[in-house]
């Protein structure tokens, strides 16, 4: 998807001009028109402007059905994850402080560590 047609498809569907966009965003009428030519790539920002002048979520802008589309379980929690190692207890109390440290410790003493650990690993 280009998302300059997408836009340009969105806005001819709301009946509004680039002149329109111009004055809900703040955004220059050339600068919409080099989005919707394919000349300019919009930042996040700027797209978020547009959504809210299209009176859309942003989603919107990338998506072309009538439903949000469905978001992916990334993280299931399977049974057998209850009885998992540094769930409960002991465990859970040591990975919590020890990912507490970690967070103190600078990039290179991160780093040792985890190849230590990926060593210790391998044995």
């Amino acid at each position: 998807m280009i998302i300059g047609d997408r836009l340009r498809e969105m806005r001819e569907a709301k009946q509004l001009s680039q002149g329109d966009i111009e004055k809900r965003t703040g955004l220059l009428r050339c600068y919409v028109s080099r989005v919707e030519n394919g000349h300019t790539v919009p930042a996040v920002e700027t797209l978020e402007k547009l959504a809210r002048a299209f009176e859309v979520p942003l989603y919107q802008l990338f998506y072309e059905g009538d439903e949000p589309p469905e978001l992916p379980t990334l993280l299931k929690n399977k049974p057998s994850d209850e009885d998992a190692w540094g769930n409960s207890g002991k465990d859970a109390r040591f990975l919590n402080k020890l990912r507490r440290l970690m967070g103190k410790a600078n990039e290179d003493d991160r780093k040792l560590i985890l190849l230590l650990a990926q060593k210790l690993a391998r044995r």
